[in-house]
């Protein structure tokens, strides 16, 4: 029987209902409403979450000059700075006041995990002021929340007290049977009943799903669950997870509390059930990250601060590797090691089914750590392993875009991608299509759109999301919006002209707060209007583009950026010399630039930093609306280039073929006849004329 890797649950809510017999509105308790009632629905301000607002601008050094200033004593730690609490009563000096306020030196937002008051760095500004004037700092529950949220984290809380009630530890299972059937469904034969019951594992029958516990660190009160489920998928089976409170809320170090103060070493894996089998096989330490591979929060970080050495095995596939290696960015890569994914170093849950030696694989985890110049002896294992795993080299593949698939292969982090199009042809619906598409496969997304305003564009790629017109279905519209607020998007809150530097550092903010892989820009010239470089706009061009490039390769993120093209005719196609050749006839008074060769286009340097080069062509028909297509102009990963039809749908407002009946599809490609021979461009599709 084979298993199909986790994948968390982005449609919260999805489960619980079991419990009772029904479906529940958002945020509602299941037991709230008897069968039949319909709860009354609550509106919220900000549906989508946002990057934490203005890009912090203090440093660490600021935060020490400002410390030392107050008098306040720290200590410098690996991600943080350690300093006495200041929400609790103050201790007589000879006690020594434990340093239980943790301050993060990337953003100065602070944690203290005596009282769990936590804030910015202007919150804790606030708080040592009051301290100085003989006013008690406010607790955690005496801070400006919202009514909403905290009713919202109790009737959270009140229902994982009531499911962990109902769960029953598997070894006190009455029919033996059932508990092996059990453990066969979830691969976890191996596992004894100690270690289950050591890391607090229950059973919920009526779900059938395992119980993960969330106890707080200060008082072991439980604050939360995390459910995970095994479905039957033909051969495969398939495991869900769900969590109380929702994902962005849920911060559970699965195995904190077994944590010694002495520990000075620790395995973060990317699940739970990996982290019991590692602590099973080995005896350390281990704990596993709320929402595996996709985010580590930073607000988790003080938790990880006592350890001299991390060790991170979060799966077995590439995208794991790369989040570890983005991960001990954070935890500080010189006490980090990172165990690679290969044949004989899988997720530590499968090491332990083949009877493989965890210990041995940790002893050879490698050190995140790398110093300017290397040989081919340090990278000939991750050479090897791209090798071995290409077609997880290649990246995400689109599920909405199995033609995009063909040329470009897949979608990879460090890549710099630019999408242009005619105006009003569709470039801002078509590529959050795009984005949505890589969004609902756990990409972590960052959209800035400068073009049109937040509240429009969530509104076209909800509307993509569920496929149909929620306009004439506005009772769906919470089932949907529930499935869309969990999708790991964010947005920026910039609209119409802004500074390059400002847009930057948001970027930034975003990447170290949530982890972002995925940033869409839309569109390159309304960063151009701010730029004062020279009168040459190719120059500001270069420059912005330059910037994007640099951010992608220092962050190992992707960035899509949409940049306008100069005026064609309209039965003129689009070509990479509509994207940039403008600027630099413009630098050049609108006659051809002298330094270039006779007939040819002096394209500037952005035409070099690109990785790819997406065209959206948009054909005009004298008997009707225009035949849109998608041109890949250029493809570094492997060189293939083309194009294939595009066909919209008003309805859905989508470009791709989801949804939308196999027969047509295949109708298309009837029409186009067998695929065609590479031809001199080198890519799919790219002799042919849709």
């Amino acid at each position: 029987m084979a298993a199909v890797p986790l994948r968390p649950c982005r449609a919260s809510g999805r489960f619980l209902p079991l419990l009772r017999g029904g479906a529940r509105s958002r945020g509602a308790s299941p037991w709230a409403a008897g069968p039949g009632r319909v709860a009354q629905r609550r509106y919220k301000k900000d549906v989508l979450p946002e990057p934490g607002g203005a890009a912090p601008a203090v440093s660490v050094t600021e935060i020490r000059r400002y410390l030392r200033a107050q008098g306040i004593p720290f200590q410098d730690g690996y991600s943080c700075l350690h300093a006495p609490s200041l929400f609790g009563p103050e201790l007589p000096p000879a006690a020594g006041p434990p340093f239980t306020l943790f301050i993060d030196k990337t953003t100065g937002s602070f944690l203290c995990t005596a009282t769990l008051a936590e804030g910015g760095w202007q919150d804790l500004q606030a708080a040592v002021e009051l301290r100085h004037r003989g006013v008690p700092a406010p607790g955690p529950d005496e801070g400006e929340r919202e009514e909403e949220e905290e009713a919202e984290a109790r009737r959270a809380r009140e229902d994982a007290r009531r499911i962990w009630e109902r769960a029953l530890p598997l070894g006190e299972l009455l029919d033996e049977e059932e508990t092996r059937a059990t453990k066969a469904a979830f691969g976890i034969a191996p596992l004894a009943d100690g270690t289950l019951k050591r890391f607090g594992v229950r059973y919920l029958r009526a779900a059938k799903a395992l119980v993960f516990p969330w106890f707080a660190p200060r008082d072991a009160a439980l604050r939360g669950l995390k459910l995970l489920v095994a479905e039957q998928r033909g051969d495969a089976v398939s495991y869900t997870e769900e969590t109380l409170p929702r994902f962005d809320a849920y911060r559970n170090l699965f195995g904190l509390p077994l944590i010694g103060r002495r520990d000075a070493e620790v395995v973060l894996t990317g699940s739970e059930l990996d982290a019991l089998a590692l602590h099973q096989a080995t005896g350390v330490p281990c704990l596993a990250l709320p929402r595996g591979a996709t985010i580590l929060p930073p607000a988790l970080l003080p938790y990880l601060e006592q350890f001299r050495r991390v060790t991170l095995w979060l799966g077995d596939d590439l995208r794991s590797w790369e989040a570890s290696k983005l991960f001990a960015r954070k935890l500080n890569p010189k006490r980090c090691s990172l165990v690679q994914p290969g044949d004989l170093q899988p997720r530590p849950l499968e090491a332990l089914n083949r009877g493989l030696n965890l210990t041995k694989i940790l002893r050879a985890a490698l050190p995140a750590g790398h110093k300017a110049i290397v040989s081919f002896r340090q990278l000939r294992e991750e050479v090897f392993g791209e090798l071995a795993n290409s077609e997880q080299v290649a990246g995400v593949k689109w599920a909405r875009f199995p033609e995009l698939n063909k040329l470009l292969k897949g979608h990879r982090r460090g890549e710099l991608t630019v999408f242009t199009g005619p105006t009003g042809s569709g470039k801002t619906t078509f590529i959050s299509e795009y984005a949505l598409d890589l969004c609902t496969q756990g990409v972590c997304t960052l959209w800035g759109s400068f073009e049109i305003n937040n509240i429009r564009l969530a509104k076209i790629m909800l509307t993509q999301f569920a496929t149909r017109r929620l306009e004439d279905q506005l009772e769906l519209y919470d089932e949907w919006a529930d499935r869309f607020e969990d999708l790991p998007l964010y947005f920026m809150t910039f609209h119409g002209q802004q500074n390059i530097k400002t847009v930057l550092d948001t970027m930034q903010h975003a990447v170290y707060m949530y982890d972002i892989t995925h940033v869409v820009v839309d569109n390159l010239q309304f960063m151009m209007g701010h730029e004062q470089l020279s009168a040459d706009r190719l120059a500001a061009q270069d420059f912005i583009v330059g910037a994007f490039r640099k951010f992608a390769t220092d962050n190992t993120c992707h960035i899509t950026l949409v940049i306008h093209p100069r005026k064609e005719d309209d039965e003129k196609e689009l070509q990479t010399a509509s994207i940039f050749g403008s600027a630099k006839l413009a630098g050049c008074g609108g006659a051809p630039c002298p330094a270039a060769p006779p007939g040819d286009v002096l394209l500037p340097q952005a035409s070099q930093e690109a990785d790819n080069v997406l065209i959206l062509q948009d054909r005009k028909l004298t008997t009707g609306p225009g035949k849109r297509y998608l041109q890949v102009s250029k493809n570094r990963f492997d060189g293939d280039v083309g194009v294939f039809p595009l066909e919209f749908s008003k309805a859905s407002l989508t470009f791709s073929s989801y949804g939308k009946s196999k027969a047509k599809l295949k109708k298309v490609k009837e029409e186009k006849g067998p695929s065609p021979k590479k031809g001199p461009s080198g890519g799919v599709g790219g002799s042919s004329k849709p």
